[in-house]
């Protein structure tokens, strides 16, 4: 995860991601529809540091408890769940072609690259991601629907441009 300028970097990246993340998910659709690349989605977690074995497995059991839970049993379980460590997801791109390698996308980088005004995951540097004004509305502060598509648009073109 990118470090953030300034707290409210971090609370604007918060609105803008999951609405970023659907932006890219259906302009990869549309572009694996005009390739040959076939693409599946895969979905692992990040751990906080120290967490073992036995709270990743009471996690699960507890998240699929909270699935089926009755309203009375849904407050308990979630309580639960909150006394245990919070994995983050990790969503990945995986493609494939025939006669080419397999690549791999990270989608959250590429919706941090969406959101951001420079960010660059393969930076060394210790710069701090700042996010896009051109996304927000400058009078209500609301996301500006049009424009985070077409920049995700753009985004997911280029990757595809450049996986030849």
């Amino acid at each position: 995860m990118p470090q953030f300028a300034t707290p409210l970097a971090r609370q604007q990246a918060t609105l803008m991601m999951q609405p970023a993340l659907i932006r890219v998910i259906d302009n990869i659709r549309k572009q694996l529809d005009n390739s040959d690349w076939r693409g599946t989605y895969q979905e692992d977690f990040l751990w906080p540091e120290g967490t073992d074995e036995r709270q990743q497995q009471d996690y699960f059991a507890l998240q699929k408890q909270l699935s089926t839970a009755s309203p009375e049993a849904y407050d308990r379980v979630q309580a639960q769940l909150q006394q245990l460590p919070q994995p983050m997801p990790v969503y990945t791109l995986c493609l494939e072609k025939p006669g080419e390698k397999q690549r791999r996308i990270d989608l959250w980088e590429l919706c941090y690259r969406i959101c951001a005004q420079n960010y660059d995951p393969d930076s060394s540097s210790e710069s701090r991601l700042e996010i896009d004004q051109t996304l927000l509305d400058s009078e209500t502060g609301a996301l500006d629907w049009n424009q985070l598509d077409q920049k995700a648009r753009r985004l997911v073109t280029e990757v595809f441009a450049d996986l030849s």
